[in-house]
């Protein structure tokens, strides 16, 4: 599908998809209206107005292309190499070990360079 009938058909779908942060922005605010009514009433609200913006937004054409696109996202998680744990223990004592030898080379770098500073300098002793 091209880029012009994508565009065409989410103009729709914007507008649900303002409707919807609205139904939820209104139970986010309905949280702090009823602000002296119990506090199970308080969260119903905030519970209703994000159940049903979410609602609205599965139903509009952004949901339905936001639900395909997690289907597609899954059916490539599990096209994935995942390695073994051994793979996985091996891998990161290769990282640290490496780690630990830059360190100790640049350590052993900055001493001597150090060293070269204060013997040129004429401060050292």
């Amino acid at each position: 599908m091209n880029e012009q009938v994508r565009e065409q058909q989410a103009g729709g779908g914007g507008l649900l998809l303002w409707v919807s942060i609205a139904l939820a922005l209104a139970g986010v605010v309905a949280y702090y209206v009823l602000g002296s009514q119990p506090t199970w009433m308080r969260w119903l609200a905030v519970v209703a107005g994000v159940g049903l913006g979410a609602l609205v937004f599965a139903l509009s054409s952004l949901g339905r292309d936001f639900k395909q696109f997690a289907i597609e996202a899954r059916g490539e998680l599990r096209k994935v190499f995942w390695p073994t744990r051994q793979e996985t223990w091996m891998t990161t004592a290769v990282v640290f070990g490496f780690a630990v030898i830059a360190g100790v080379f640049f350590w052993v770098l900055d001493l001597l360079l150090a060293w070269a500073t204060r013997t040129l300098a004429g401060l050292g002793g």
